[in-house]
């Protein structure tokens, strides 16, 4: 790029000024402050460092760039129409409007050029971190020969809010861990929030916290200034072994005169007062939304875009044609695609399990399934929040990802949110699925990154063990009760809890197939029967709910329902119904989602509107209630667990075979 004045480059930071105040004041709702902060930094390293082409949001080896203080959309809208991405004047005009292109926080697959969903401060600094690890995993992959197919770089905002939140800590720590030297984060250092003066509640020594994490750290970066931070980012460039924390002291609301540097412009509109005054404080003379031709011509990167782009596919072309094998790899990972033989690979894997009559807990059956794909599907990338050896999510073939070396499993220690937050982002980046482990009552940790990952439709697998009341003398604290429930209230997540070793593989073939959002397996600790089907009934598990035995002679007065481990009580429920003379048809529920998702015809086959029905699951019993009605039952857990044996507590409980056949007996009456 030609050498242009510091008055020119100012000019193009306040166009990011002023559609954001513009936006903002015509939306009546928004965030200036933070867009009016950062608008210098966000020159320098969009006009000048980030590799992307505006005509290609999802190329492959663009810059990836997070914007994880998420309340200042407006920032990144503008950068995006004014670099040349297809997001209209009019798109800006909408700002936070129904169905627009520019929602009040950024949110992946509404805009393009926005790599992940953000607003829940912290996620996306640990998105970040997953991207990063994505492109470090895959570069130790792929590059070989001296062709360099995966080279960028991972650029994130964060504000003092970020940093506040307990997952950049968890997110941050372990990315000093892993080498991730092509992530760099800006830290806008504006001692700002909406309640004020962060002072009072925020006072660290954010550059010796990092130094700490193992971080390179470029402190006193003035924020406003481009030859300052066009130093720090030419020195971050050039870390090796460990990502970058860039500290920019900015002014919240730069050029505003009297709310400049008060939380008064952090999250409400300037006022129409206050935008004239700034347009004439900023030198601004054009009517809102309107922006001079030399600087739109400044700011447009589709020429820049086009040009490496089109190097890279020259250097991909070469690539091709030495690693012809590798190439193909590499395109089909790229893709989402699975390779050519899983169908084949899942069937002959369910004839195997159908075969093998042992009782074992779902979480061996998991690892099971993990042993016998992982060696055919290398995109796998596993990790558990230091239960590895509880949540059974490593296999004969890990490798960890650590400093030294390129792996197929990471160790995240303690940090059950940053793990699913990270995970997000290596499934963002591409090129992976992850899987994740930690005990079922521990989702509550992660529970936000786990609505994001839904929200974002996100192909993840998130294993779960420990599932109930049966992991026993650990007591209420690790007994998860409403857990099940509330994670099936999760809009686009898929819940199982299956109740033996074919379904837990039908599981996670179906979650991994699964390309429109994530899936959630809930295991158990204790040994469950392998139970007996026919093929038809290994077919219709993957529908969610099936007939697993029908009543003798078919005519059902009464539908036992069950999931996981309690699935065999009610199988032995049955049983001692027809001793009572009453025939019940047992049904299996593993995922009600999928179940919920078939035809009205299927589901009223399953479950009859004219039979009573009878749900047994250990936890909370209230949503269940969507299938048996007020008049049915439901054998469940309303209240806090208690230590002591697994059989010990089911019959404390009142979950046996016993209760489970009183109750059904009771709706005939």
């Amino acid at each position: 790029m030609p050498t242009e004045s510091r008055k020119f480059r100012r000019r193009c930071a306040n166009a990011l000024r002023m559609l954001s105040i513009d936006a903002v004041q015509a939306a009546n709702s928004g965030h200036p402050g933070m867009p009016m902060g950062m608008a210098d930094i966000a020159e320098v390293l969009w006009r000048r460092h980030l590799k992307h082409n505006p005509a290609n949001p999802g190329w492959f080896d663009r810059d990836r760039f997070v914007l994880s203080n998420g309340h200042g959309s407006m920032l990144l809208y503008a950068m995006l129409h004014l670099a040349g991405y297809d997001l209209s004047l009019d798109d800006i005009r909408n700002f936070r409007q129904l169905h627009s292109k520019t929602p009040g926080h950024p949110e992946f697959g509404v805009t393009p050029g926005v790599e992940t969903t953000t607003g829940p401060l912290g996620q996306g600094l640990a998105n970040a971190v997953g991207m990063a690890l994505a492109e470090r995993l895959l570069a130790e992959t792929f590059n070989i020969g001296g062709h360099k197919i995966v080279d960028h770089t991972t650029y994130a905002f964060v504000g003092d809010g970020c940093l506040m939140e307990g997952i950049s800590h968890e997110a941050c720590s372990l990315a000093g861990r892993l080498s991730l030297s092509k992530l760099i984060v800006f830290y806008d250092d504006n001692d700002i929030s909406i309640d004020g003066q962060v002072q009072p509640w925020y006072a660290d020594d954010t550059p010796k916290r990092f130094e700490a994490y193992g971080w390179r750290v470029v402190p006193n970066c003035d924020g406003h200034d481009v030859d300052s931070i066009e130093a720090a980012i030419r020195l971050a460039r050039t870390s090796v072994g460990r990502p970058t924390l860039i500290c920019c002291k900015t002014m919240i609301g730069f050029g505003s005169p009297n709310k400049g540097g008060t939380h008064e412009s952090h999250g409400a509109p300037l006022g129409a007062g206050e935008v004239a005054e700034t347009r004439r404080q900023l030198d601004w003379p054009y009517p809102a939304f309107e922006i001079p031709a030399d600087v739109r011509f400044g700011w447009d990167a589709r020429d820049r875009g086009e040009a490496a782009e089109y190097h890279w596919q020259a250097a991909f072309a070469n690539y091709r044609a030495d690693y012809p094998e590798l190439a193909a790899e590499f395109e089909r990972r790229m893709r989402g695609a699975l390779p050519a033989d899983w169908s084949a690979r899942v069937t002959s894997l369910l004839e195997r399990v159908a075969s093998d009559n042992a009782a074992m807990a779902t979480r061996k059956a998991s690892q099971n399934v993990i042993e016998a794909l992982s060696p055919h599907l290398p995109e796998l990338l596993g990790g558990s929040a230091d239960l590895t050896g509880s949540n059974l999510t490593n296999w004969s073939g890990t490798r960890p990802a650590n400093r030294q070396t390129a792996g197929n499993y990471v160790y995240y220690g303690v940090r059950e949110f940053a793990m699913t937050a990270i995970a997000n982002g290596l499934t963002l980046h591409g090129g992976f699925i992850p899987y994740t482990g930690t005990f079922l009552v521990f989702s509550d940790y992660s529970r936000n990154a786990i609505r994001l990952t839904a929200q974002m439709k996100l192909r993840q697998v998130m294993v779960f063990t420990h599932d109930s009341i049966g992991l026993g003398e650990d007591g209420p604290t690790h007994q998860p009760i409403e857990h099940a429930a509330s994670l099936r209230l999760i809009p686009g997540l898929d819940v199982w809890r299956p109740a033996d070793a074919l379904e837990t593989t039908v599981a996670w073939t179906t979650a991994l197939a699964r390309q429109d959002g994530p899936t959630c397996l809930l295991l158990s600790r204790q040994n469950l029967p392998s139970l007996p089907r026919a093929a038809t009934q290994t077919a219709d598990i993957a529908r969610g709910g099936y007939i697993l035995r029908e009543a003798d002679g078919g005519a059902p007065r009464v539908v036992l329902i069950g999931t996981g481990s309690e699935l065999n009580l009610v199988c032995a429920a049955q049983e001692a119904l027809a001793a009572q003379g009453i025939a019940a048809r047992v049904v299996s529920l593993p995922c009600s989602q999928r179940f919920d998702a078939q035809p009205a015809a299927y589901r009223q086959q399953i479950l009859p509107p004219e039979l009573p029905r009878v749900v047994v699951e250990a936890g909370h019993p209230d949503l269940w209630r969507k299938y048996v009605g007020l008049d049915g039952a439901v054998i469940g857990i309303d209240r806090f667990g208690e230590s002591a044996p697994a059989g010990v507590l089911y019959d404390y409980f009142g979950i046996t075979v016993e209760k489970i056949a009183e109750a059904a007996g009771a709706l005939l009456v």
